[in-house]
């Protein structure tokens, strides 16, 4: 896995080639947490990510204390497993993973509902 780190002022981007897992999980906590403390949005971009597991869940929702309630999590580049992950775990238990916090232009979601209705 090869991991690229880009700082701009108070954003940072992370980015990863290869699959997110529990061996991968170390390295992508180290550079968040190697972030300098002025950081307060923090994107994933996850477009040469083709597979996650639970690891990533984990990496996008659990709060370390680094993150602090200043810091803004996102993601972008979902490729089509990774999304239908989210998707599901959302599905499955929406306050635990609350996608409208990862996607900040998402409408929120419907009770039960991974994806808002379309009309």
């Amino acid at each position: 896995m090869d991991i690229t780190t880009t700082v701009d002022g108070t954003s940072a981007r992370i980015a990863l080639r290869g699959d997110l897992d529990f061996d991968t999980l170390p390295p992508l906590r180290a550079a968040a947490d190697a972030l300098p403390a002025h950081v307060t949005d923090l994107l994933w971009d996850l477009s040469h990510t083709p597979f996650m597991d639970v690891t990533g869940l984990h990496l996008l929702f659990a709060r370390t204390p680094l993150d602090g309630p200043d810091r803004r999590t996102t993601v972008t580049g979902l490729r089509r497993q990774p999304l239908r992950l989210l998707l599901m775990a959302a599905d499955i238990h929406p306050a635990a993973f609350d996608l409208t916090r990862l996607f900040p232009d998402t409408p929120p979601t419907l009770p039960g509902r991974a994806t808002p209705e379309r009309p």
